[in-house]
């Protein structure tokens, strides 16, 4: 998750189409690339906002959010609570 790998990025490598990488990427994890990549980012801020080193902003800049508020309506949807919930 430390690089931003775009789809394009993605296909080239795979050598496929974006529609058949995408395809089959779905077909072996249920999610589209698209979703793995928020999944993962969002766990990866869970990790670190449980550490207790850095603040919220920090953590959404960090796993790749550009945006605070994008980052916590993500967070919410896929943990069920907030940032700052989590860290009560």
């Amino acid at each position: 998750m430390e690089q931003n790998l775009s789809l394009e990025e993605l296909t080239t490598i795979a050598q496929m189409s974006p529609h058949h990488f995408s395809r089959l990427f779905k077909q072996s994890t249920g999610l589209s690339p698209h979703q793995y990549v928020i999944r993962c980012r969002v766990e990866r801020a869970k990790q670190l906002l449980l550490k207790g080193e850095m603040t919220i902003a920090e953590v959404a800049a960090t796993v790749g959010f550009y945006d605070q508020s994008h980052f916590a309506h993500y967070f919410r949807r896929l943990m069920g609570v907030t940032p700052k919930a989590l860290l009560k």
